[in-house]
């Protein structure tokens, strides 16, 4: 009445190969990767809720970093039309951008952590340039 099965199911539980094993220095440039591009998305917000040439230039540093570990390939990037505008009026523009600079030290902090685990010294000089720089602004807006 049924046909017999004649291949192994995938769902057998004898061992199966052993899974490819990436390296220590591409799972850090994986880990890096990803905390510039978490650091990228909140910096192009930054520059539509409160445009500064500042801003311009860091998220272009930060998206040649991101080029520079995935082999050339630009990051995806979001227009500016498509962040979400701050709700509550100019108080809530503030709070937002506030929140938006405290985002992004901690994510540059984290960057730093995994740059300087790479010993890379040029992404670990970006991170704390930036993270001093989200520092003071999140210190100058007004509470």
């Amino acid at each position: 009445m049924y046909e017999p099965i004649r291949s192994k199911s995938v769902h057998s539980t004898s061992p199966s190969p052993e899974p490819p094993r990436r390296s220590r220095e591409e799972e850090l440039d994986i880990q890096l990767a990803g905390h510039l591009a978490a650091l990228l998305t909140v910096t192009d917000e930054l520059r539509a809720s409160a445009p500064s040439p500042e801003l311009d230039r860091a998220a272009e540093e930060i998206a040649r970093r991101i080029s520079g570990l995935r082999s050339g390939r630009a990051p995806a990037r979001l227009g500016a039309q498509q962040f979400p505008s701050a709700a509550g009026g100019p108080a809530g523009a503030v709070d937002r951008v506030a929140e938006l600079h405290r985002r992004a030290h901690t994510l540059a902090g984290r960057v730093l952590v995994v740059a300087a685990s790479r010993q890379d010294t040029a992404t670990a000089v970006l991170a704390c340039r930036r993270m001093d720089a989200h520092e003071a602004e999140a210190a100058a807006v007004p509470a």
